[in-house]
């Protein structure tokens, strides 16, 4: 068996239902929760959503919206003025440009403002179920312990390798199961290696 298989096996028992944890309604709540989560915990930008989304349910709503009104509801996650200005420079964006819609493709979702590459990957994947590998902090860090990706590399080249190591269509549940084994198992500050079943491929324990 190779790596790449191993690793896919015992990801699998270990986190079959592995999901976005973001929540969400729609590819528009989607989008502006990836946004925001940038530098913070997905769970707390679960905190703050609801009542965003309640107030301003899709772009035409967002976009209209006042600046420091948005900026009260999101002030807990940090970075609320950008973030605060994203959001709603993004939703006129899709108001102008997309009738109010999350658009399909790459080139478009790179253009609003806020969305860099690691966005549109996972808007890709989970919204329109394009073969996508979304590298956050959890996939990174995973990425280079497992000895994937070597300790120098930078996002693009991570993705690039994961993409190579790995089928194409084991992308997007392998993007959630990274996440969750950085978050749940393979923690950056104290990982839970002691029945890890990747001692004899981690850069870490050894």
């Amino acid at each position: 068996m190779s790596n790449s298989e191993f690793i896919m096996e015992h990801l699998q028992k270990m986190f079959p239902d592995a999901v976005c944890e973001l929540h969400h309604k729609s590819n528009f709540e989607l989008l502006i929760a990836v946004v925001l989560s940038a530098q913070t915990t997905d769970e707390r930008v679960n905190s703050v959503t609801p009542s965003l989304f309640e107030r301003y349910p899709d772009a035409y709503a967002l976009s209209k919206a006042k600046l420091e009104d948005v900026e009260q509801i999101i002030r807990p996650i940090g970075l609320y003025h950008n973030k605060a200005v994203n959001i709603i420079r993004l939703s006129s964006a899709l108001c102008d440009f997309y009738e109010g819609q999350v658009p399909e493709n790459r080139e478009d979702l790179e253009s609003l403002p806020g969305v860099g590459r690691k966005t549109a990957n996972v808007i890709l994947s989970n919204c329109f179920d394009v073969p996508a590998f979304a590298v956050d902090t959890h996939v990174s860090r995973v990425s280079k312990r497992l000895k994937i990706a070597d300790p120098e590399d930078d996002v693009k080249t991570i993705e690039e390798k994961l993409m190579t190591y790995f089928p194409k269509e084991r992308w997007g549940k392998l993007h959630h199961q990274f996440i969750f084994f950085g978050r749940y198992k393979c923690k950056a500050a104290k990982p839970e290696c002691t029945d890890c079943p990747f001692q004899s491929i981690c850069d870490h324990f050894a």
